[in-house]
């Protein structure tokens, strides 16, 4: 009896899988092989780890500053701010983001990162001058700090596999010009109210000393909120001038389909030379807000960098937070 032998196109057919599969696993020991520890973890502070489902973890919060602070020129009412007097609109464009990342071993299990985000872009402002409608132009840079470490959790040779997030800080920053905005306005503390309850304190004024440990490794994460959920920030600042300050809380227009919220000055005292503020925005969760982890910050502006039209007159203090939306 004669056997049937399969042809040679059918045995290559039957061969592709698996060759399919050995060239992925031939490149991926490759790049994995020529990429160190650190440059991995750089590669996530810059742009967010590349795993999926529940590997990600608290990794993909990085690399977002830019996009939450970027309003694409002026906005008014339909992104979710209230004018003022004769300002019409007013908003951040980003034209510029550099990133520095700074890392230290601590023994064999952990690494430091430092990380500074600079970014460059135009302030612009629309509004009523002297009866006509006018478009000012404030160049400004802008430099956010914020920490992150890194644990190790195994010991292949490929660094994707040995390290994660186990801490991540706040960010903390402000302009650097064309005015410091240490030497003109800085937030002092933040407080998260959920559903009329206390749950979050952040104490400033530099911020970057609030950190989170992922719920990976035992601790309760970024902060996380619901659908549905009503928020209420109080921001304390402590200002040099004695006009009334500016504060706004940003995030990505993709999110809340919002982008940004002003604040309401609710109380002031003098202290010194200067003035203590509390400020405050109530507001839900929309429905539709997409799950998954993100960044927001609150600014606080001094009340020139809007309604002086000298390009020289900006000063913003910066404090960023990750926050996850439950499923």
């Amino acid at each position: 009896m004669n056997s049937i032998k399969p042809s040679k196109k059918l045995l290559f057919l039957l061969f592709l899988p698996f060759l399919a599969v050995y060239m992925q696993s031939c490149s991926d020991n490759t790049a994995s092989d020529n990429q160190t520890d650190d440059e991995y973890i750089k590669e996530v502070i810059m742009y967010g780890y590349t795993g999926q489902g529940s590997n990600a973890e608290d990794d993909d919060i990085f690399g977002n500053e830019s996009n939450d602070l970027d309003d694409g020129g002026a906005v008014g009412n339909s992104d979710g701010d209230t004018p003022i007097d004769s300002l019409m609109r007013w908003g951040r464009r980003v034209t510029g983001v550099s990133k520095t990342v700074t890392i230290t071993t601590e023994g064999d299990s952990l690494k430091n990162a430092d990380i500074t985000t600079t970014i460059t872009g135009n302030f612009i402002i629309v509004g009523d001058v002297a009866g006509v409608v006018d478009t000012i132009v404030k160049p400004y840079t802008e430099v956010i700090y914020r920490t992150a470490q890194f644990k190790r959790v195994s010991s292949s040779p490929r660094p994707r596999h040995n390290w994660r997030l186990y801490k991540v800080s706040m960010a903390d920053g402000g302009t650097t010009a064309p005015q410091n905005s240490e030497q003109y306005i800085q937030m002092q503390q933040i407080q998260v109210y959920i559903n009329n309850v206390l749950t979050y304190t952040f104490a400033g004024p530099d911020f970057t000393q609030n950190i989170f440990t992922t719920i990976k490794f035992g601790g309760p994460g970024i902060p996380e909120v619901n659908a549905g959920d009503q928020v209420r920030l109080v921001v304390n600042t402590y200002s040099a001038q004695s006009e009334q300050d500016i504060v706004a809380w940003h995030w990505g227009k993709k999110n809340f389909g919002f982008h940004r919220e002003p604040f309401a000055m609710t109380s002031q005292t003098v202290n010194g030379s200067g003035w203590d503020r509390v400020y405050e925005k109530t507001f839900t969760i929309n429905g539709g807000h997409h799950r998954g982890r993100f960044n927001g910050f609150i600014s606080a502006s001094t009340y020139k960098s809007l309604y002086d039209d000298s390009p020289v007159e900006f000063s913003s203090d910066l404090v960023g937070t990750p926050y996850r939306v439950r499923p």
